[in-house]
């Protein structure tokens, strides 16, 4: 829609503040980078990068002018007599890249540019990427799957799922205070542990999260409190990053949580600890199909639950200024009012190889500060909500 080659059905799109609805797409000034490089396999890259100037009429001594001058900035100047097939992945995909910054477009459009490269060399052109962007002072919409990528390369990152906007804002924004329960299990690695929690509150003493057997308090004075307190009697998600949890030991006071590790993950420079507390993740289903192992039994007190996959999945109406528009229908296991249950198994970092292995206990002490807390419905509950 933005490049002009789809019709939005609502809203307005706006290059530099002016309405392009109605503009063609050679009126756009826009430059489009593939995610399967389409080159034309006949040319030479000095042609390939060459060919919108080509087709804009301009003369072969200027022409060849810029296409040097953009071939040598991508590292591929000793290459230009060379065809696509002769070439490398990366140095294809810099060669795409070449012949859409050759036009000195106004907005860059990339469309998942480096999924069909190893990961290696995604590292190294995620960096040039973001070196260029910033060097032409062009605006660049880049589309990704791969949260590293939006979290290292952008400004600004949009989430979405099955169409529907779920969080936007700075990269530090959406992964410190993702709004919505999808936005917080997709971003982060390892991926947040999200548990449910029974609301206790103690008035003017502090607000009691039960997770399973173990409990943990919000003091009364922490501004989050009054926001929590909200739901005494309901049950919540509590949401905790791995960099929320430190190792102690067992007769540590404070808000400490005690289990047995499940299995170990070593990563060369940490390892992970998937820690048993007794406490019932939830799991956002990113698909929308059926677990195998869905479970049935005890889902009734957890009713309300339904309605955060139902909402995350696209099946409820959404408001959008004065009008009411529906989403479109998506199979949910959740719609009936359960959601996929299995024990939490904690996701802790340790040192590289430690001294212990799967059954041995671990206790770990929570960051209350580090907590995030969302409704049934998946929304973010705060205050001083961004």
């Amino acid at each position: 829609m933005v490049a002009g080659l789809e019709d939005p059905t609502t809203g307005a799109i706006l290059l530099d503040g002016a309405l392009a609805n109605q503009l063609p797409p050679r009126d756009r000034r826009i430059a489009m980078v593939f995610q399967d490089f389409a080159l034309y396999p006949h040319m030479t890259v000095g042609d390939n990068i060459g060919f919108p100037l080509r087709l804009s009429g301009v003369e072969p001594a200027p022409r060849a002018e810029r296409v040097a001058d953009v071939a040598s900035a991508l590292g591929i100047g000793d290459v230009l007599g060379r065809k696509p097939s002769q070439l490398s992945g990366g140095q294809r995909q810099r060669v795409a890249m070449g012949r859409a910054i050759v036009r000195r477009p106004g907005l860059f459009l990339m469309d998942e540019p480096l999924s069909n490269l190893d990961s290696g060399l995604r590292a190294e052109l995620r960096a040039e990427i973001s070196g260029l962007v910033h060097e032409l002072g062009v605006s660049c919409m880049y589309v990704t799957h791969d949260q590293a990528e939006a979290l290292t390369m952008a400004d600004r990152v949009a989430i979405m799922r099955k169409g529907v906007l779920q969080d936007v804002g700075t990269p530090t924004e959406v992964y410190g205070k993702p709004a919505t329960l999808y936005v917080a299990a997709f971003l982060g690695s390892p991926r947040m542990n999200l548990l449910e929690a029974s609301v206790y509150v103690h008035l003017d003493r502090y607000v009691q999260l039960n997770l399973g057997e173990q409990s943990l308090y919000l003091r009364w004075d922490d501004i989050r409190a009054r926001a929590v307190s909200h739901y005494h009697g309901e049950r919540i998600v509590v949401g905790i990053r791995a960099e929320a949890l430190m190792p102690v030991a067992p007769d540590t006071p404070g808000d400490v949580l005690q289990g047995r590790i499940r299995y170990l993950e070593h990563h060369g420079h940490e390892s992970l600890a998937f820690v048993d507390i007794g406490a019932t993740a939830v799991v956002v289903d990113e698909l929308g199909g059926a677990p195998a192992d869905i479970e049935a039994n005890g889902a009734r007190g957890l009713r309300r639950f339904g309605h955060v996959f139902s909402r995350l999945s696209g099946k409820e109406k959404v408001e959008t200024q004065g009008a009411t528009t529906t989403t479109a229908q998506k199979t949910s296991v959740f719609s009936d009012g359960r959601h996929h249950r299995r024990p939490a198994e904690l996701a802790v970092r340790l040192a590289p190889y430690p001294q212990v292995t799967g059954g041995h206990p671990l206790a770990v002490q929570v960051r209350m500060d580090a907590l995030h807390f969302f409704d049934d419905r998946g929304d973010r509950i705060d205050v001083g909500r961004r």
